[in-house]
């Protein structure tokens, strides 16, 4: 049975995994209608979703439908991914690590997946920014983390 304390860790874990992810996906989707180097992740997890359902022998959802469930998708991952940072003084590594690890499987990974190269790789500028990105992501876990335990102190 978990502890009180456990549980609030685990708490703290995802709340700041949410606040990495919704930053992350804030970030694309604001640069995406500013620059067109910006990564497009939202077309590599559609391209990923419409494969998977493929595969199962499911029918394709429309673009709105398709687009808001990878959306959601997006986020939950992402923020389970990021619920990693937990606690502790070395979240900032952690939330860096992660970040950093997510950018660079976010450019190396669409291409041998059968996702196509030009949504995370098209330019140099891509690349950069979808490892940035990530990276940000993870620090922002990592700094709701270390805010929620100053705040719990």
């Amino acid at each position: 049975m978990a502890t009180s304390d456990q549980s609030d860790d685990l708490l703290q874990a995802l709340v700041s995994g949410i606040v990495g992810s919704i930053t992350l996906t804030l970030v694309h989707q604001t640069a995406r209608e500013l620059t067109p180097d910006a990564p497009r992740m939202d077309v590599l997890g559609m391209r990923g979703l419409r494969k998977m359902l493929a595969a199962a022998n499911v029918p394709q959802p429309d673009h709105k439908t398709l687009y808001n469930t990878t959306m959601a998708g997006d986020l939950l991952v992402n923020g389970l991914y990021y619920s990693l940072v937990g606690s502790g003084s070395d979240a900032w590594i952690r939330g860096a690590a992660l970040g950093v690890a997510a950018g660079v499987g976010g450019v190396l990974l669409p291409g041998p997946m059968g996702l196509g190269d030009g949504p995370s790789n098209r330019t140099p500028q891509t690349q950069l920014m979808t490892v940035a990105w990530y990276t940000l992501g993870g620090l922002a876990a990592a700094g709701m983390s270390r805010l929620w335990s100053r705040l719990g102190k």
